[in-house]
C-alpha cells in the first residue's frame, strides 16, 4: 500500500470520527431543548391544576358556609317554634289546673248541698210519718185502707169520663189511621201515570185498493190458507170496502199477522213462499220489540240482576191486555204503587216492587202452558232465580195462597188499586155480564146440573150437580165436557177453571 492510500484512509477515519462526535453533540443539544420544553409544559399544567384545585376548594368552602348558615337558620326557626309550643302547653296546663281547682270547689259545694238536702229530706219524712200517724188516729183508718177508699171513690166518679175519653181516643185513632191509609194510597196512585190501551181481539188494515183482496185470497184460496196457517189468525174479508180484518185473541199473533200483511201489500208479490218469508221477518221484528219492551220496563223500574230470559217473558206482556188494561203497564203500575206503600210502611220496598212487577208474569205464556197464571208465574220465577220473598209476595194477589209477609199484602193491595181505580179498565158492565152469562149458559145445558156460578170475573165457574142424578164419574165427564165447550164457543184471556161439585147429604131423625 502506498502512502497516499494510507493518508486517504486516515483522513476518512478522522472525518468519520469527527462527524460522529459532532452528531453526538448536536443530538445532546436537541435532547436538552426538548427536555426543557416538556418540563415547562408540565410545570404549567401543574400550576393550572393547582389553580383549579384552589378554585374548587374556595367554592366548596363557600357552599359549605351557605349550607351551615341555612342549617343554623332552620335550627333557630325550629327552636323558636319549639319554645312557642312549649309556652302554649304551659299556658294550657295552667288553664287546666285552674279548671280542675274550680271543678274541685264545685264538687265540694255540691256535696255540701247534697248533705243539706238529705238532712231536709230526713226531716220531711219524719214529719210526714208523724202526720200519717195522727191522721190514722183521727180517721180510724190505716194508710192502705184510706188509699183504697180514695181510689174507689175516684174510680166511680171518673168511670164515665174514662169511658168517654176512651171512646173519643178510639174514634180519633180510627180517623187518624183512615186518613193515613188514604194518604198512602193517594200518594202511591199519584206517583203512577202509566197509559192503558183498550182490549181488542181484532185489527183492521186499510187496503190501497179493492183488488188486493183477490190477491190475498189467491187461487182457490191458497194464499189466505197459507197465511192463516202460518200466523194462527183468521182473516175476514167481508163487504167492507178497502179493508181486511185480522181476528185473533192472541195479541202477539195478531200483531205478527198485521206486520206481515203490511209487508206483503208493500211488496206486491203475494204467494205462499213470499208469505212464509214475510211472516218470518215479522216474527223476528216482534221478538225484538218484545225484548226491548222488557228491557225498558226493567230500566224504568231500576231493577238489577234480572235474568235475560225473564226480561224476554216480561216483554211479552206488552201485547197482552186484560179487560182493556195493558198487562205490562199494569204490572209496572203495581210495582210503583207497591214500592211507595212499602216505603211508607217501612217494609222491603225492593221485594214489593219486584213482586208487583212479576205478579202477572204467568199471563205471558198462559195460553201455551196449562195452569193458572199464578202457578205458571211461580214456576217461571223459580226457574230464573227470583228469591222466595219475591215469589211469596206475588203469588197471593188473588188469595189463592195465604199472604205470609207484609210485602205480599202490599202487592195484593197495589194490584187492587191499579185494577179498580177509575179509568184503569174499560170493560163495560154489559160485556162483563154477557161473558158471565155465556159461561153459566154452557154449564146449564148439561143434564143433572142444579146451579152454576161464574166467579172471579169469569176466571172460574162452579157447577153444582144433583147427587141422585150424577155420580162421581159423571161429574168428571161433565167437567171435561164443559171445559171443551168453553174452548170451542168462547174467546177469553188466559184460562177458565171449571169446578164441578157433587154433594151427597144423608139425613136421619132420631125419635
Amino acid at each position: 500500500m502506498d502512502q497516499n492510500s494510507i493518508i486517504l484512509i486516515l483522513s476518512a477515519a478522522l472525518s468519520l470520527a469527527g462527524g460522529t462526535i459532532f452528531g453526538y453533540y448536536i443530538r445532546q443539544s436537541i435532547a436538552k431543548k426538548r427536555a426543557g420544553s416538556l418540563e415547562a409544559r408540565l410545570q404549567k399544567k401543574v400550576q393550572q391544576v393547582k389553580e383549579e384545585t384552589a378554585d374548587l376548594v374556595k367554592k366548596a368552602e363557600t357552599k359549605a358556609s351557605e349550607i351551615t348558615e341555612k342549617a343554623q337558620k332552620d335550627i333557630d326557626q325550629r327552636r323558636r317554634e319549639f319554645l312557642r309550643a312549649e309556652q302554649v302547653l304551659l299556658d294550657r296546663e295552667k288553664l287546666l289546673d285552674g279548671k280542675i281547682d274550680a271543678f274541685d270547689k264545685k264538687e265540694a259545694e255540691i256535696h255540701e248541698k247534697a248533705e243539706k238536702l238529705k238532712k231536709v229530706k230526713d226531716e220531711l219524712d219524719k214529719l210526714r210519718a208523724e202526720a200519717e200517724v195522727k191522721l190514722e188516729k183521727v180517721a180510724s183508718l190505716s194508710r192502705e185502707d184510706a188509699k183504697k177508699e180514695l181510689l174507689t171513690l175516684v174510680e166511680i166518679d171518673s168511670q164515665k169520663d174514662i169511658l168517654e175519653r176512651m171512646k173519643k181516643m178510639e174514634e180519633s185513632g180510627k180517623e187518624t189511621l183512615t186518613a193515613r191509609a188514604r194518604e198512602i194510597v193517594t200518594l202511591a196512585i199519584q206517583k203512577c201515570a202509566v197509559p192503558h190501551t183498550q182490549e181488542l181481539s181484532t185489527t183492521t188494515i186499510i187496503l190501497p185498493s179493492e183488488d188486493i183482496k183477490g190477491r190475498i185470497i189467491g187461487k182457490e184460496g191458497r194464499n189466505i190458507k197459507a197465511f192463516e196457517k202460518l200466523t194462527g189468525v183468521e182473516l175476514i174479508l167481508d163487504e167492507t170496502p178497502d179493508s181486511v180484518v185480522i181476528s185473533c185473541f192472541n195479541p202477539i199473533r195478531r200483531q205478527i199477522a198485521k206486520l206481515a200483511l203490511d209487508k206483503l201489500i208493500q211488496d206486491g208479490r203475494i204467494q205462499p213462499a213470499k208469505i212464509e218469508e214475510k211472516v218470518a221477518e215479522a216474527t223476528a221484528e216482534i221478538s225484538d220489540v218484545i225484548k226491548k219492551a222488557g228491557e225498558k220496563a226493567i230500566y224504568d223500574m231500576s231493577l238489577l240482576g234480572v235474568n235475560e230470559k225473564l226480561v224476554q217473558i216480561l216483554g211479552r206482556l206488552h201485547y197482552r191486555t186484560s179487560y182493556g188494561q195493558n198487562v205490562l203497564q199494569h204490572s209496572m203500575e203495581v210495582a210503583l204503587i207497591a214500592e211507595t206503600i212499602a216505603d211508607e210502611l217501612k217494609a222491603n220496598s225492593q221485594v214489593a216492587k219486584r213482586g208487583g212487577l212479576f205478579h202477572d208474569i204467568g199471563k205471558a205464556i198462559d195460553q201455551q202452558i196449562q195452569g193458572s197464571h199464578i202457578e205458571i208465574g211461580i214456576k217461571i220465577l223459580e226457574k230464573f232465580g227470583e228469591s222466595e220473598a219475591v215469589i211469596h209476595a206475588m203469588r197471593a194477589h188473588h188469595n189463592d195462597y195465604p199472604a205470609d209477609t207484609i210485602e205480599a199484602v202490599i202487592v195484593t193491595v197495589a194490584d187492587s188499586i191499579s185494577g179498580s181505580r177509575p179509568g184503569a179498565r174499560k170493560d163495560t158492565l154489559e160485556n162483563y155480564l154477557q161473558r158471565l152469562k155465556a159461561l153459566e149458559d154452557i154449564a146449564n145445558k148439561f143434564e143433572g146440573v142444579e146451579k152454576t156460578y161464574a166467579i172471579q170475573a169469569g176466571r172460574e165457574i162452579r157447577v153444582f150437580v144433583k147427587a141422585d142424578m150424577v155420580d162421581d164419574l159423571g161429574a168428571q165427564k161433565i167437567a171435561k165436557q164443559i171445559a171443551h165447550n168453553i174452548e170451542e164457543e168462547l174467546k177469553y184471556p188466559g184460562e177458565i177453571k171449571v169446578t164441578v161439585i157433587r154433594e151427597n147429604r144423608v139425613i136421619e131423625y132420631a125419635r
